[in-house]
């Protein structure tokens, strides 16, 4: 039995020839729901919801104090320098020594300039006699003036000759203080009491004029220096007192009191570098040690918070921070174009142009296109005022 072949929508079909099919009905029904088949239209598939995290946005507000951690630095170091050039030929502190006002820290080579000195004094020694021999000599014509023994311009001779040597002696005596002061300039001495806290040469380095030999620290006067974000440093102010604890697991709480904040922000992590003197436990604090600062929470803030992952923007808009809105009621997600404010503890963020009680998708942003379907897995807690305590630390 021959059959015939047709194309229909790329697919090649072969059927029996019809007139052979005349005695046979239920071959031309199946013929017939062949072809109908081939003619319907393919199944839609099937879109599934896209599974999205959300929470929810409330009024954000922070409770309780902040623990920052910090670094025990000294009030004042001083950087100890010649202020001459030369030869070290002696270093006599290390580091960790105590030295007191006055005590040797190190000394260069002074052979040259005690020589000049010794020079100097000569000089001045025979300048002094030659002065006196004139001046002696000036009253002996003063006399003979006086007597018309001699001229006038005889004695004005002598008195010029007084008055050069009494400069020269004077000139001398400058010449040889300066040298005594630059010999003693080779004696690098402590300005204070404190602590040697760095050394920055050795015996036989050469030494320029003004460059560091060593550090000093004063130990009676001890801070504690931590970096604070901008939201935070508002409501500081020199002389408000904070607790600290030192280490780890320090002992019980200090008192501390602020003695300095920093006008201007670091232009790399933009916080503010503030210093806490300690009051108490000077002789337990020791330099580089670390310690935490406890510093009051501000007022409680107006603002919306919600999670920083919730922020995206597109390409069209590089600029513009949007957040996707959920729709609870038809499970569907808007975009919304929102500004940003201070970030929060938690990876939290302050925002303006929503609606407390609003959901927003914090997981699957990219993801999620204008009107589509979602399926809402298990909600972040909602960010409620009694959630958004600072957890950086709970008072002391």
């Amino acid at each position: 039995m021959s059959n015939r072949t047709f194309l229909h929508r790329g697919v090649v079909h072969s059927v029996p020839d019809p007139s052979r099919l005349r005695s046979r009905p239920t071959a031309v029904l199946a013929v017939g729901l062949l072809l109908a088949a081939g003619c319907s239209p393919p199944p839609e598939p099937q879109v599934r919801p896209r599974p999205v995290r959300v929470a929810q946005v409330q009024t954000a507000a922070l409770g309780s104090n902040a623990g920052f951690a910090g670094e025990v630095r000294t009030r004042r170091e001083i950087q100890l320098a010649f202020r001459i050039g030369g030869k070290l030929a002696v270093r006599r502190v290390e580091v960790g020594d105590r030295v007191r006002k006055g005590q040797l820290i190190a000394q260069l080579e002074s052979d040259d300039d005690r020589l000049a000195v010794q020079s100097l004094k000569a000089q001045l020694i025979a300048a002094q006699a030659e002065r006196d021999f004139l001046r002696a000599d000036l009253e002996r014509f003063r006399e003979l003036l006086q007597q018309a023994v001699i001229a006038q311009p005889e004695w004005e001779r002598h008195e010029t000759a007084y008055t050069a040597a009494r400069e020269r002696v004077a000139a001398l005596e400058a010449q040889r203080a300066q040298a005594g002061n630059r010999l003693a300039c080779a004696e690098l001495r402590a300005e204070r009491d404190g602590v040697i806290s760095g050394l920055a040469a050795e015996a036989g380095d050469v030494i320029a004029p003004g460059q560091p030999v060593a550090v000093l620290a004063q130990f009676d006067q001890k801070d504690i220096v931590i970096q604070v974000p901008e939201q935070r440093v508002q409501g500081l102010k020199p002389g408000l007192e904070v607790v600290a604890k030192l280490g780890a697991d320090g002992p019980r709480p200090l008192k501390a009191r602020i003695r300095e904040i920093a006008p201007a922000a670091d232009l790399l992590t933009r916080t503010y570098t503030v210093r806490a003197a300690l009051v108490e436990g000077l002789d337990q604090a020791a330099l580089g040690m670390t310690a935490t600062l406890w510093l009051p929470a501000p007022k409680p803030s107006a603002a919306l918070a919600m999670p920083l992952s919730a922020l995206f923007t597109t390409p069209a808009d590089p600029s513009g921070a949007r957040v996707w809105i959920v729709d609870r009621s038809s499970a569907t997600v808007a975009t919304r174009r929102v500004r940003p404010g201070a970030p929060l503890p938690d990876a939290r963020i302050e925002v303006s142009g929503l609606s407390p009680g609003e959901w927003v998708v914090t997981a699957g942003v990219q993801r999620l296109a204008e009107g589509q379907v979602v399926n809402v897995l298990e909600p972040v807690a909602a960010i409620a005022a009694n959630d958004l305590t600072h957890r950086e630390g709970a008072r002391p």
